[in-house]
């Protein structure tokens, strides 16, 4: 495994469900060339991981902790964990 590769579980909270909120995320991993997925949670949350390069899933999490432009993200939550060789990017 490509030990330049991290990955980050985030959990969204907020204004993050009805807003475009996953697909969006989605659309910056591809741009970002980020591996992962995203979902939404009972309650309202949103949860994502990312994984790639350190710059990429920094960038990754850095929009996530914004989101698009009708969400308002009252917190983000990170975990790091051991990357898995995850490829693609999936909303769930």
């Amino acid at each position: 495994m490509d030990q330049q590769r991290v990955r980050t579980r985030a959990l969204v909270r907020g204004r993050v469900q009805g807003v475009w909120f996953r697909q969006s995320t989605a659309d910056q991993a591809h741009l970002l060339g980020v591996d992962g997925w995203v979902r939404n949670l009972p309650g309202g949350s949103v949860e994502a991981v990312f994984e790639g390069s350190p710059p990429a899933v920094a960038a990754a999490l850095a929009y996530v902790s914004h989101g698009p432009e009708r969400a308002a993200v009252d917190e983000i939550v990170t975990f790091t964990e051991k990357p898995t060789g995850e490829r693609g990017f999936t909303v769930r």
